[in-house]
Protein backbone atom coordinates (compact mmCIF):
# COMPACT_ATOMS: atom_id res chain seq x y z
CA UNK A 1 0.00 0.00 0.00
CA UNK A 2 1.23 3.40 -1.05
CA UNK A 3 2.27 5.23 2.03
CA UNK A 4 2.97 8.57 0.22
CA UNK A 5 0.91 10.88 -1.91
CA UNK A 6 2.38 13.55 -4.60
CA UNK A 7 0.79 16.61 -4.84
CA UNK A 8 0.68 19.40 -7.13
CA UNK A 9 3.07 22.35 -5.89
CA UNK A 10 3.28 25.09 -9.23
CA UNK A 11 4.10 24.68 -12.84
CA UNK A 12 7.09 26.97 -13.50
CA UNK A 13 5.72 30.09 -15.48
CA UNK A 14 5.60 30.66 -18.76
CA UNK A 15 5.79 26.96 -20.38
CA UNK A 16 7.43 26.21 -23.51
CA UNK A 17 6.08 26.35 -26.58
CA UNK A 18 7.96 23.29 -27.22
CA UNK A 19 8.79 19.78 -26.12
CA UNK A 20 10.76 19.88 -23.37
CA UNK A 21 13.32 17.08 -22.39
CA UNK A 22 15.24 17.36 -18.84
CA UNK A 23 15.15 19.75 -15.79
CA UNK A 24 18.36 20.02 -13.68
CA UNK A 25 18.72 21.75 -10.54
CA UNK A 26 21.65 23.93 -9.35
CA UNK A 27 23.73 22.48 -7.45
CA UNK A 28 23.62 25.35 -4.86
CA UNK A 29 21.09 28.24 -5.66
CA UNK A 30 17.72 27.83 -5.95
CA UNK A 31 17.38 27.44 -9.45
CA UNK A 32 16.34 24.73 -12.03
CA UNK A 33 17.33 24.10 -16.10
CA UNK A 34 15.45 23.27 -18.68
CA UNK A 35 16.47 21.84 -22.28
CA UNK A 36 14.32 22.47 -24.55
CA UNK A 37 13.42 21.59 -28.40
CA UNK A 38 13.38 25.33 -29.24
CA UNK A 39 17.23 25.60 -29.52
CA UNK A 40 17.14 27.33 -25.58
CA UNK A 41 17.70 26.28 -21.98
CA UNK A 42 15.41 28.13 -19.87
CA UNK A 43 16.27 28.65 -16.12
CA UNK A 44 13.65 29.02 -13.06
CA UNK A 45 13.46 30.34 -9.36
CA UNK A 46 12.46 27.69 -7.37
CA UNK A 47 11.11 29.81 -5.14
CA UNK A 48 8.56 31.64 -7.17
CA UNK A 49 8.51 28.97 -9.72
CA UNK A 50 8.67 31.59 -13.05
CA UNK A 51 11.30 32.25 -15.67
CA UNK A 52 14.78 33.78 -14.89
CA UNK A 53 16.68 33.68 -17.91
CA UNK A 54 16.05 32.03 -21.20
CA UNK A 55 19.20 31.06 -22.74
CA UNK A 56 19.55 30.91 -26.69
CA UNK A 57 21.88 31.66 -29.18
CA UNK A 58 24.41 28.44 -29.10
CA UNK A 59 23.29 25.77 -30.95
CA UNK A 60 21.22 24.89 -34.13
CA UNK A 61 18.77 22.50 -32.82
CA UNK A 62 17.14 21.19 -29.74
CA UNK A 63 18.65 21.17 -26.29
CA UNK A 64 18.62 17.55 -25.10
CA UNK A 65 20.96 17.86 -21.69
CA UNK A 66 21.87 20.34 -19.46
CA UNK A 67 24.44 19.73 -16.54
CA UNK A 68 25.56 22.69 -13.55
CA UNK A 69 29.49 22.48 -13.12
CA UNK A 70 29.88 21.96 -8.97
CA UNK A 71 32.06 23.55 -7.07
CA UNK A 72 32.02 27.20 -8.74
CA UNK A 73 32.98 30.38 -7.74
CA UNK A 74 31.41 33.81 -8.32
CA UNK A 75 29.92 31.93 -11.31
CA UNK A 76 27.76 29.89 -12.53
CA UNK A 77 28.43 27.60 -15.18
CA UNK A 78 26.13 25.67 -17.64
CA UNK A 79 26.88 22.48 -20.17
CA UNK A 80 24.28 21.98 -22.78
CA UNK A 81 24.24 19.11 -25.09
CA UNK A 82 22.78 19.62 -28.71
CA UNK A 83 21.03 17.21 -31.83
CA UNK A 84 23.22 19.98 -33.19
CA UNK A 85 26.07 17.45 -32.48
CA UNK A 86 27.99 20.08 -30.45
CA UNK A 87 27.97 21.03 -26.65
CA UNK A 88 28.21 24.68 -25.42
CA UNK A 89 29.41 26.35 -22.02
CA UNK A 90 27.82 29.04 -20.63
CA UNK A 91 28.40 31.25 -17.86
CA UNK A 92 27.18 34.01 -15.34
CA UNK A 93 29.14 35.52 -12.83
CA UNK A 94 26.74 35.76 -9.59
CA UNK A 95 26.09 39.07 -7.43
CA UNK A 96 26.07 37.17 -4.25
CA UNK A 97 23.79 35.59 -1.43
CA UNK A 98 21.57 38.22 -1.35
CA UNK A 99 20.44 37.76 -5.01
CA UNK A 100 16.66 37.75 -6.00
CA UNK A 101 15.78 34.96 -7.65
CA UNK A 102 12.28 35.33 -7.54
CA UNK A 103 11.77 38.19 -9.69
CA UNK A 104 11.13 37.74 -14.09
CA UNK A 105 12.75 40.19 -16.05
CA UNK A 106 14.26 43.08 -15.20
CA UNK A 107 13.64 47.19 -15.70
CA UNK A 108 16.16 47.88 -17.26
CA UNK A 109 18.27 46.22 -20.36
CA UNK A 110 21.65 47.02 -20.22
CA UNK A 111 21.52 45.56 -16.97
CA UNK A 112 19.86 42.27 -18.17
CA UNK A 113 21.98 41.93 -20.38
CA UNK A 114 24.78 41.95 -17.89
CA UNK A 115 23.32 39.30 -15.69
CA UNK A 116 22.78 36.99 -18.74
CA UNK A 117 24.32 33.89 -19.03
CA UNK A 118 27.12 34.65 -21.68
CA UNK A 119 28.01 31.99 -24.59
CA UNK A 120 32.03 31.01 -23.39
CA UNK A 121 32.46 27.99 -25.80
CA UNK A 122 31.54 25.13 -27.95
CA UNK A 123 32.94 21.84 -27.95
CA UNK A 124 32.87 19.80 -31.14
CA UNK A 125 33.65 16.04 -31.86
CA UNK A 126 31.20 14.21 -32.05
CA UNK A 127 29.09 12.90 -35.28
CA UNK A 128 25.53 12.96 -34.62
CA UNK A 129 22.97 13.95 -31.47
CA UNK A 130 24.07 14.19 -28.42
CA UNK A 131 21.76 12.65 -26.03
CA UNK A 132 23.37 13.59 -22.37
CA UNK A 133 25.78 15.74 -20.67
CA UNK A 134 27.15 15.92 -17.36
CA UNK A 135 29.80 17.14 -15.33
CA UNK A 136 31.71 14.83 -12.83
CA UNK A 137 31.51 15.68 -8.99
CA UNK A 138 34.82 17.20 -8.93
CA UNK A 139 33.62 19.30 -11.56
CA UNK A 140 37.26 18.14 -13.66
CA UNK A 141 35.99 16.21 -15.82
CA UNK A 142 32.70 16.32 -18.67
CA UNK A 143 31.35 13.09 -20.28
CA UNK A 144 28.99 13.54 -23.10
CA UNK A 145 27.92 10.82 -25.37
CA UNK A 146 25.64 10.60 -28.54
CA UNK A 147 23.44 8.80 -31.53
CA UNK A 148 27.12 8.08 -32.70
CA UNK A 149 28.01 5.20 -30.48
CA UNK A 150 30.50 7.04 -28.85
CA UNK A 151 30.96 8.58 -25.24
CA UNK A 152 33.44 11.47 -24.96
CA UNK A 153 35.61 13.06 -21.87
CA UNK A 154 36.88 16.46 -21.41
CA UNK A 155 38.46 18.18 -19.20
CA UNK A 156 38.52 21.81 -18.55
CA UNK A 157 42.34 23.05 -18.63
CA UNK A 158 41.06 26.39 -17.83
CA UNK A 159 38.34 28.90 -18.24
CA UNK A 160 36.89 27.62 -22.15
CA UNK A 161 40.14 25.40 -22.41
CA UNK A 162 39.19 21.95 -23.09
CA UNK A 163 40.78 19.22 -23.72
CA UNK A 164 39.40 15.54 -24.95
CA UNK A 165 41.15 12.95 -22.97
CA UNK A 166 39.20 9.89 -23.84
CA UNK A 167 37.09 9.07 -26.93
CA UNK A 168 35.13 5.57 -25.92
CA UNK A 169 33.14 3.43 -28.42
CA UNK A 170 32.11 0.28 -26.78
CA UNK A 171 28.41 0.43 -27.62
CA UNK A 172 27.07 -1.10 -30.45
CA UNK A 173 24.17 1.47 -30.94
CA UNK A 174 22.97 5.14 -30.15
CA UNK A 175 24.44 6.12 -26.44
CA UNK A 176 21.41 7.41 -24.19
CA UNK A 177 22.99 8.28 -21.11
CA UNK A 178 26.13 9.20 -18.95
CA UNK A 179 26.43 9.23 -15.49
CA UNK A 180 29.44 9.90 -12.74
CA UNK A 181 30.48 7.94 -9.58
CA UNK A 182 29.36 10.19 -6.43
CA UNK A 183 33.03 9.31 -5.02
CA UNK A 184 35.20 7.85 -7.61
CA UNK A 185 35.99 9.21 -11.55
CA UNK A 186 34.11 6.41 -12.55
CA UNK A 187 31.91 6.66 -15.66
CA UNK A 188 28.89 5.09 -16.79
CA UNK A 189 26.48 4.71 -20.02
CA UNK A 190 23.62 3.26 -21.36
CA UNK A 191 22.69 2.65 -24.80
CA UNK A 192 20.21 1.15 -27.32
CA UNK A 193 22.66 -1.78 -27.40
CA UNK A 194 20.79 -3.30 -23.78
CA UNK A 195 24.05 -3.03 -22.14
CA UNK A 196 25.49 -0.62 -19.27
CA UNK A 197 29.05 0.15 -19.65
CA UNK A 198 31.42 1.42 -17.27
CA UNK A 199 34.70 2.97 -17.75
CA UNK A 200 37.78 4.26 -15.32
CA UNK A 201 41.49 6.06 -16.01
CA UNK A 202 44.62 3.14 -16.00
CA UNK A 203 47.54 3.51 -16.65
CA UNK A 204 46.91 7.19 -18.50
CA UNK A 205 44.27 5.64 -20.42
CA UNK A 206 40.55 5.57 -19.81
CA UNK A 207 39.33 1.75 -20.66
CA UNK A 208 36.22 -0.12 -19.45
CA UNK A 209 36.05 -1.97 -16.85
CA UNK A 210 32.77 -3.76 -16.70
CA UNK A 211 29.82 -4.12 -19.11
CA UNK A 212 26.52 -5.07 -17.16
CA UNK A 213 23.92 -6.96 -19.42
CA UNK A 214 20.21 -7.39 -17.81
CA UNK A 215 17.59 -5.41 -19.29
CA UNK A 216 16.26 -6.77 -22.46
CA UNK A 217 15.66 -3.36 -24.69
CA UNK A 218 17.19 0.29 -24.74
CA UNK A 219 18.37 1.27 -21.43
CA UNK A 220 17.66 5.12 -21.62
CA UNK A 221 18.60 6.05 -18.02
CA UNK A 222 20.58 5.32 -15.43
CA UNK A 223 22.02 7.68 -12.04
CA UNK A 224 23.98 6.50 -9.22
CA UNK A 225 22.59 6.50 -5.58
CA UNK A 226 24.02 8.73 -3.29
CA UNK A 227 27.17 8.71 -1.06
CA UNK A 228 26.86 6.62 1.68
CA UNK A 229 22.63 6.44 1.06
CA UNK A 230 22.20 2.64 1.18
CA UNK A 231 23.34 1.61 4.45
CA UNK A 232 22.82 5.19 5.99
CA UNK A 233 19.16 4.54 7.53
CA UNK A 234 19.93 1.11 8.20
CA UNK A 235 22.58 1.93 10.25
CA UNK A 236 20.96 4.40 12.50
CA UNK A 237 18.68 0.95 13.25
CA UNK A 238 22.00 -1.12 14.28
CA UNK A 239 21.76 -1.76 17.79
CA UNK A 240 17.89 -3.25 16.73
CA UNK A 241 19.41 -5.33 14.02
CA UNK A 242 20.17 -9.28 13.42
CA UNK A 243 23.78 -10.06 12.26
CA UNK A 244 22.56 -10.65 8.74
CA UNK A 245 21.28 -7.72 9.01
CA UNK A 246 24.77 -5.62 10.57
CA UNK A 247 26.62 -8.09 7.44
CA UNK A 248 24.09 -6.69 5.02
CA UNK A 249 24.69 -3.25 6.20
CA UNK A 250 28.99 -3.86 5.76
CA UNK A 251 28.17 -5.40 2.48
CA UNK A 252 26.94 -2.10 1.13
CA UNK A 253 29.93 -0.22 2.94
CA UNK A 254 32.71 -2.41 0.94
CA UNK A 255 30.41 -1.88 -3.02
CA UNK A 256 29.80 2.07 -2.08
CA UNK A 257 27.06 3.38 -4.20
CA UNK A 258 24.42 1.35 -5.95
CA UNK A 259 23.23 1.55 -9.99
CA UNK A 260 19.79 2.35 -11.08
CA UNK A 261 18.74 2.16 -14.72
CA UNK A 262 15.69 1.96 -16.24
CA UNK A 263 14.20 0.45 -19.85
CA UNK A 264 12.22 0.03 -22.81
CA UNK A 265 11.55 -3.30 -21.24
CA UNK A 266 10.01 -0.88 -18.78
CA UNK A 267 11.42 -2.20 -15.45
CA UNK A 268 13.71 -0.44 -13.02
CA UNK A 269 16.63 -2.34 -11.61
CA UNK A 270 19.34 -2.12 -9.33
CA UNK A 271 23.08 -2.71 -9.24
CA UNK A 272 25.68 -3.38 -7.18
CA UNK A 273 29.32 -3.58 -7.19
CA UNK A 274 30.68 -6.95 -5.93
CA UNK A 275 33.05 -6.55 -3.32
CA UNK A 276 36.60 -8.35 -4.22
CA UNK A 277 38.02 -10.38 -1.19
CA UNK A 278 40.53 -9.21 0.52
CA UNK A 279 40.00 -5.20 -1.21
CA UNK A 280 38.14 -2.05 -0.02
CA UNK A 281 36.41 -0.29 -2.98
CA UNK A 282 38.30 2.86 -1.95
CA UNK A 283 41.29 1.09 -3.66
CA UNK A 284 39.53 2.01 -6.86
CA UNK A 285 39.08 5.47 -6.20
CA UNK A 286 40.35 8.08 -7.97
CA UNK A 287 43.58 9.77 -7.01
CA UNK A 288 45.84 6.22 -6.21
CA UNK A 289 47.84 5.75 -9.11
CA UNK A 290 47.59 2.67 -10.67
CA UNK A 291 51.26 1.42 -10.36
CA UNK A 292 50.39 0.70 -6.83
CA UNK A 293 46.77 -1.21 -7.38
CA UNK A 294 47.10 -5.02 -6.23
CA UNK A 295 44.34 -6.07 -8.82
CA UNK A 296 42.64 -5.66 -11.66
CA UNK A 297 40.75 -3.07 -13.10
CA UNK A 298 38.18 -4.88 -13.86
CA UNK A 299 34.96 -4.56 -12.18
CA UNK A 300 31.91 -7.37 -11.28
CA UNK A 301 28.29 -5.37 -11.05
CA UNK A 302 25.38 -7.90 -9.94
CA UNK A 303 21.80 -7.42 -10.10
CA UNK A 304 20.81 -6.72 -6.70
CA UNK A 305 17.11 -5.94 -7.13
CA UNK A 306 14.32 -5.48 -10.00
CA UNK A 307 11.64 -3.48 -8.64
CA UNK A 308 7.71 -3.74 -8.81
CA UNK A 309 6.92 -3.30 -12.21
CA UNK A 310 4.24 0.07 -12.40
CA UNK A 311 4.85 1.38 -15.68
CA UNK A 312 3.25 -0.79 -18.95
CA UNK A 313 5.66 1.43 -21.36
CA UNK A 314 9.17 2.81 -21.98
CA UNK A 315 11.05 4.66 -19.06
CA UNK A 316 12.45 7.55 -20.07
CA UNK A 317 13.64 8.89 -16.23
CA UNK A 318 14.84 7.56 -13.07
CA UNK A 319 16.06 10.12 -10.29
CA UNK A 320 17.28 8.79 -6.79
CA UNK A 321 17.18 10.90 -3.33
CA UNK A 322 20.72 11.89 -2.12
CA UNK A 323 18.71 12.97 0.99
CA UNK A 324 15.91 9.79 1.53
CA UNK A 325 16.98 7.32 -0.67
CA UNK A 326 13.74 7.18 -2.76
CA UNK A 327 13.78 5.89 -6.17
CA UNK A 328 11.42 8.18 -8.67
CA UNK A 329 10.89 6.91 -12.50
CA UNK A 330 8.45 8.19 -15.25
CA UNK A 331 8.18 7.82 -18.92
CA UNK A 332 6.05 6.86 -22.17
CA UNK A 333 2.67 6.27 -19.81
CA UNK A 334 2.54 9.81 -18.03
CA UNK A 335 3.56 8.28 -14.51
CA UNK A 336 5.42 8.95 -11.94
CA UNK A 337 6.31 6.59 -9.58
CA UNK A 338 8.28 7.13 -6.14
CA UNK A 339 10.21 3.37 -4.32
CA UNK A 340 11.26 2.70 -1.20
CA UNK A 341 13.84 0.27 -0.05
CA UNK A 342 12.96 -1.74 3.54
CA UNK A 343 14.30 -4.28 5.03
CA UNK A 344 12.12 -7.30 4.28
CA UNK A 345 8.99 -8.10 6.45
CA UNK A 346 9.96 -11.28 6.93
CA UNK A 347 13.41 -10.49 9.04
CA UNK A 348 12.57 -8.93 12.81
CA UNK A 349 13.44 -9.17 15.97
CA UNK A 350 17.01 -10.79 14.97
CA UNK A 351 15.33 -13.98 13.85
CA UNK A 352 16.29 -14.56 10.11
CA UNK A 353 13.82 -15.95 7.33
CA UNK A 354 15.13 -19.22 5.51
CA UNK A 355 17.16 -17.96 2.30
CA UNK A 356 18.11 -14.77 2.99
CA UNK A 357 21.81 -13.79 1.58
CA UNK A 358 24.95 -14.70 3.39
CA UNK A 359 27.83 -13.22 3.40
CA UNK A 360 31.24 -15.11 3.51
CA UNK A 361 34.67 -13.39 3.48
CA UNK A 362 32.84 -10.23 2.41
CA UNK A 363 31.67 -11.94 -0.72
CA UNK A 364 27.62 -11.96 -1.18
CA UNK A 365 26.43 -15.75 -1.68
CA UNK A 366 24.21 -15.74 -5.00
CA UNK A 367 20.61 -16.07 -3.44
CA UNK A 368 16.77 -15.36 -5.28
CA UNK A 369 16.40 -13.50 -1.82
CA UNK A 370 17.54 -10.25 -0.63
CA UNK A 371 17.55 -8.88 2.61
CA UNK A 372 15.82 -5.40 1.86
CA UNK A 373 12.99 -5.46 -0.81
CA UNK A 374 11.65 -2.27 -2.71
CA UNK A 375 8.13 -1.40 -2.50
CA UNK A 376 6.12 1.79 -4.39
CA UNK A 377 5.45 4.24 -2.15
CA UNK A 378 3.63 6.56 -4.12
CA UNK A 379 1.85 6.53 -7.81
CA UNK A 380 0.79 9.29 -9.97
CA UNK A 381 -1.34 9.11 -13.26
CA UNK A 382 -1.52 11.27 -15.97
CA UNK A 383 1.29 13.74 -14.69
CA UNK A 384 1.53 15.65 -18.07
CA UNK A 385 -2.36 15.36 -18.79
CA UNK A 386 -1.94 13.10 -21.84
CA UNK A 387 1.56 13.65 -22.66
CA UNK A 388 4.76 11.76 -22.04
CA UNK A 389 7.02 12.78 -18.93
CA UNK A 390 10.40 13.02 -20.16
CA UNK A 391 12.16 13.47 -17.09
CA UNK A 392 11.77 13.81 -13.20
CA UNK A 393 14.08 14.74 -10.57
CA UNK A 394 14.37 15.43 -7.15
CA UNK A 395 15.29 18.80 -5.89
CA UNK A 396 15.23 21.02 -2.70
CA UNK A 397 12.18 22.55 -1.89
CA UNK A 398 13.19 26.07 -1.42
CA UNK A 399 9.66 28.23 -1.92
CA UNK A 400 7.88 29.87 1.23
CA UNK A 401 5.86 26.81 2.08
CA UNK A 402 8.48 24.66 2.96
CA UNK A 403 8.20 22.55 5.86
CA UNK A 404 12.15 21.65 6.73
CA UNK A 405 15.49 22.72 5.16
CA UNK A 406 15.57 19.21 4.44
CA UNK A 407 12.35 19.00 2.42
CA UNK A 408 12.29 17.95 -1.44
CA UNK A 409 9.98 18.19 -4.43
CA UNK A 410 9.58 15.97 -7.33
CA UNK A 411 10.49 18.62 -10.49
CA UNK A 412 8.94 16.96 -13.99
CA UNK A 413 9.27 17.74 -17.70
CA UNK A 414 6.78 16.89 -20.32
CA UNK A 415 6.65 16.96 -24.06
CA UNK A 416 3.65 19.38 -23.22
CA UNK A 417 6.66 22.16 -22.58
CA UNK A 418 5.30 22.54 -18.93
CA UNK A 419 7.63 21.76 -16.35
CA UNK A 420 5.88 20.75 -13.04
CA UNK A 421 6.95 20.79 -8.99
CA UNK A 422 5.04 18.60 -6.42
CA UNK A 423 5.10 18.11 -3.55
CA UNK A 424 5.89 14.17 -1.63
CA UNK A 425 3.51 13.93 1.80
CA UNK A 426 3.30 11.35 4.21
CA UNK A 427 -0.18 9.56 3.79
CA UNK A 428 -1.97 10.33 7.39
CA UNK A 429 -3.69 7.09 8.53
CA UNK A 430 -7.35 7.48 8.74
CA UNK A 431 -8.89 7.68 12.08
CA UNK A 432 -11.26 4.83 13.20
CA UNK A 433 -15.01 5.23 12.97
Amino acid sequence: MSSLQIQPLATLSPPSNSRCWQSVPHPSQPLIATACSDKTVRVFSLTSFTLLHSISGGHKRSVRSVSWKPHTKGQSVLATGSFDASAGIWRRVERGPEEDFTRHGRDDDEEEDDEDYQFSCILDGHEHEIKSIVWSPSGQYLATCSRDKSVWIWEELEDDNFETVAVLQEHDQDVKCVAWHPEEDLLASASYDDTIRLYREDQDDWVQVCCINGHSETVWCIEFEGSGMGEKDFRAQKGELSEEQIQHIELLERSGPRLASCSDDSTVRIWRRQPKEGADHANGHAGVPSIIRSFSVDEEWVEDAVLPQRHDRVIYSISWSRKSGLLASTGSDGKIVIYKERWKEQISNGVTAAGVDKVVNGIEAPSRHRMTEWVVAAELYSAHDVFEVNHAVWAKRCDKGRRSDDEEIIVSTGDDGEVKAWTVEEVKPQAGG
